[in-house]
């Protein structure tokens, strides 16, 4: 990959800052002067989802910075990613720290981290299993669907589902004391409990100005201002990760097979249209660029991606399958996984 993606644009980086931050400002000042009425409902729905949608583009940036590519001062960009993701109840240094162990192990079953499927000899894939032979195809997605849209990202934030087999559990973002079940690693060392509790004070501090804005403005005018975005952004975000990570086709490996080329090429590109790519600056259309390098920046990665399916067409994947429908079928489709007689892979 050209050195030059990687360099820094401040128009480019700032204004997609700029843009995120000023549509939020204004969906958010919009919420609070909807009225609190029964017949607002509608307008309270289509709040949330409108606003939801234009803050998933801060919690992409916070993303960036965390991956040290949103600007070359790392103090400067620390404050930033930690800011952003406060405000959005995300512990910043916490799932930075689990980010990169995705990154270096992508598609790993023993060491991957996030939207790591169970073994079907596994107990948690029994189980899994065993429930979809029970519900029928069409309810058992929607059981998915639930899972993972509406509570897959506390889920993970609090006990770590959905990690590697080698993490101990519970693998909490907001506590690193002794597990349950010891792993045989560690996701959070005791070293890194210091940046744990700096990200567990910001969210402790957003959490206290919600509450004094609950006691000035009342609880219901919080919970939809800023409950309603909340839960939008968290749908969003494990849509982009669920979708880039898991498919019928999408192989898993094991100790024996992996490498971090093999892993981070599973990623898949999918369309999300010219709106949702400039609102969420493209994070799910240039993904596999994304994990070949994430220190490129959004607006470089389009570029990146380009010379990528220019030089590896075979390699780069990319499913044209429109999003609801991609969805569906990895609802209803992806459970537990079984090693392949064929190349010794693990698939759905």
């Amino acid at each position: 990959m050209p050195a030059e993606l990687t360099r820094f644009n401040p128009v480019k980086a700032w204004g997609s800052l700029g843009m995120s931050l000023g549509l939020s400002v204004l969906a958010y000042g919009v919420g609070t002067q909807i009225p609190l009425q029964l017949w607002a409902t509608p307008l309270w729905l289509l709040y949330g989802a409108v606003t939801g949608t234009v803050v998933m583009g801060l919690w992409v940036l916070a993303h960036e910075c965390g991956h040290n590519a949103f600007h070359p001062n790392r103090r400067l960009e620390s404050w930033i990613g930690f800011v952003l993701h406060s405000v959005l109840l995300v512990p910043y240094f916490s799932w930075a720290r689990s980010h990169a162990t995705h990154h270096a192990h992508c598609n790993h079953l023993e060491q991957g981290e996030t939207h790591v499927p169970p073994r079907e000899e596994s107990i948690s894939g029994q189980i899994t299993e065993d429930l979809r032979r029970r519900l029928g195809r069409r309810l058992f997605g929607w059981v998915s669907l639930f899972s993972h849209l509406v509570l897959g990202w506390p889920l993970y934030l609090v006990v770590g589902a959905t990690g590697g087999e080698e993490y101990g559990r519970p693998t909490s973002h907001f506590w690193n004391g002794p597990s349950t079940n010891k792993g045989m690693r560690p996701l959070f060392p005791r070293a890194f409990r210091g940046q744990m509790v700096r990200s567990n004070l910001g969210l402790l501090a957003c959490l206290l100005v919600l509450g004094g804005l609950a006691l000035q403005f009342s609880l219901a005018r919080v919970l939809c201002v800023y409950g309603l975005p909340y839960l939008v952004v968290n749908l969003w975000l494990v849509t982009y990760t669920w979708l880039q990570h898991t498919d019928l086709t999408i192989p898993h490996f094991a100790s024996d097979q992996w490498t971090w080329a093999k892993g981070a090429l599973q990623t898949v590109d999918r369309p999300y249209g010219p709106l949702l790519n400039l609102l969420h600056h493209g994070i799910g259309s240039t993904h596999v660029c994304h994990h070949v390098n994430p220190r490129i920046p959004h607006y470089n990665a389009w570029r990146g991606n380009a010379l990528l399916r220019q030089r590896f067409p075979g390699l780069v994947r990319y499913d044209a399958t429109p999003i609801h429908q991609a969805l569906w079928r990895v609802a209803t489709g992806c459970a537990a996984v079984r090693r392949s007689p064929v190349d010794g892979a693990f698939y759905f």
